[in-house]
């Protein structure tokens, strides 16, 4: 099977299975969201996060680490793998966020109330839950994705609605990023960074104080000029600290 449909499986496959994890993260567990409403998470508005699809390829690449002969001990290997686990999702959760904040001048999460946090993009904690997941991944998901492999190359029709998965992906990112040009030139004019959340959020609120559809797959959609809402949002957003500066 070749190694780029193998792989635009996975991101397929992580894309959508993260976006679920992040939905119901955030409504039964994140303190960013005491009203436990349920929230569309990241950067796209469609059901996947290209995050975690990256991620899942990553994890799949660094399960063959086990082969190698650098360390007998089994127990210590896996600890080991699971640790470089953590680090290659961290790393991977770094650059997004970071990107995020130097190009679009948006915040797409915050971490900056957590003990250890770097610029609010990463910390200890949320690492020690990726090296967690490391090894659900490991014990409980690797073997089903080699079956999933397996089962993909005796179906390779099935490569069509991957292929039209990328085709609503595609486009997704496109409109995306549309909406995001008009965040960071509104974050470029007044010097800040948008945080994300406080964004769907007030418009949320609008929807719900105007008794309108609040529409979940569509979280920035409003009838009211988005700049109109970001000067409304203005002094909640973070002053842009000089290394974020041009």
């Amino acid at each position: 099977m070749p190694l780029f449909l193998i792989f635009a499986y996975l991101f397929f496959l992580g894309s959508v299975a993260g976006w679920v994890l992040e939905v119901f993260f955030r409504r039964f567990f994140s303190r960013a969201n005491p009203e436990r409403r349920w929230i569309n998470p990241g950067f796209c508005t469609g059901p996947w996060l290209p995050l975690y699809g990256s991620g899942l390829c990553i994890l799949y690449l660094l399960t063959f680490l086990e082969s190698a002969d650098l360390i007998r001990d089994p127990v210590w290997k896996r600890i080991a793998l699971f640790a470089v686990m953590a680090l290659a999702m961290t790393g991977i959760e770094y650059v997004a966020g970071l990107l995020a904040l130097r190009v679009a001048k948006v915040r797409l999460w915050d971490y900056t109330d957590q003990w250890g946090n770097i610029q609010g993009i990463i910390c200890p904690k949320f690492s020690l839950a990726w090296a967690l997941l490391g090894a659900l991944y490991y014990f409980l998901i690797h073997p089903r994705i080699l079956h999933a492999l397996d089962w993909l190359s005796q179906n390779l029709a099935f490569s069509f609605f991957i292929g039209l998965f990328f085709g609503f992906f595609i486009l997704d990112v496109v409109n995306s990023a549309n909406l995001t040009a008009k965040l960071r030139r509104f974050a470029a004019e007044n010097d800040v960074v948008v945080r994300f959340d406080a964004v769907k959020e007030s418009i949320r609120k609008r929807k719900e104080a105007a008794r309108q559809k609040y529409r979940f797959l569509r979280p920035l959609h409003t009838d009211v000029p988005l700049p109109e809402i970001l000067r409304e949002l203005l002094v909640t957003f973070e002053a842009r600290t000089p290394r974020f500066r041009k």
